[in-house]
């Protein structure tokens, strides 16, 4: 008996130290594949002639490899999806680069949101502070918590990556996640596609507009965000 109990506790040990093994080896990889992966693919994407061309030269599998760049961004928190999505817009169109962002970025939370719930908040620490997680915790307010997420995501400048990592933490379907946020994120999305599709026609009149637009509403977006986060944990 006591030797069954012995190696019951051994195998459990076994299984902890593996999995730190684990969460280790993948912190280190996500440091890897952001350093050799994540700044070149910002690089290239910052050339939009370049990467115009190399889209347009590869077909349908230029299209895949930009949603692989979508699905990139948003697993690994430390890279920017703006770019991205402006670089859309100036390849593929407005509405094209609209479609192939929004694919991507679905897909991307699908991981995020079932790594998270794998192996809880310490993955979620592994691209945000505790302090981070714990100032969403207004959002585990059920009542609440459905318009307060499609609200966050919808006001342009907040933290989007952030609440797709503490998402996973809560007790939200996936499913009603992935509906509220793809709706939220469309109006951010389009902006940015439309001023790189705007750039891409030398339309630099109208891409000023637009960017410079975006720009207040993220500002705007991020005071009322910081409001709610404020008023919300006072409480």
């Amino acid at each position: 008996m006591n030797n069954k109990l012995k190696n019951r506790h051994l195998t459990e040990k076994q299984k902890k130290t593996a999995a730190v093994i684990i969460f280790i080896a993948f912190l280190a990889f996500c440091g890897v594949v952001t350093w050799f992966i994540g700044r070149p693919m910002i690089r290239f994407v910052s050339e939009p002639d370049k990467f115009r061309q190399w889209v347009q030269g590869h077909g349908i599998l230029g299209e895949l490899a930009f949603i692989g760049m979508m699905l990139f961004q948003v697993v690994i928190a430390f890279v920017p999806g703006e770019p991205l999505e402006i670089g859309a817009g100036y390849a593929f169109g407005a509405i094209k680069g609209t479609v192939l962002c929004e694919i991507g970025i679905t897909l991307g939370s699908i991981i995020v949101f079932a790594l998270v719930r794998r192996f809880g908040i310490r993955f979620a620490e592994i691209f945000f502070s505790h302090e981070k997680i714990h100032s969403l915790r207004f959002l585990k307010n059920k009542k609440r918590r459905n318009i307060l997420t499609f609200l966050v995501f919808f006001l342009p400048g907040t933290p989007k990556d952030l609440l797709t990592y503490f998402a996973g933490l809560t007790d939200i379907k996936l499913s009603h996640f992935l509906l509220m946020t793809s709706v939220a994120r469309l109006p951010s999305v389009v902006t940015s596609t439309v001023g790189g599709n705007a750039l891409g026609g030398e339309d630099y009149t109208f891409a000023v507009i637009v960017f410079s637009l975006t720009l207040v509403l993220s500002g705007a977006g991020l005071m009322i965000y910081n409001f709610i986060q404020k008023r919300r944990n006072k409480k």
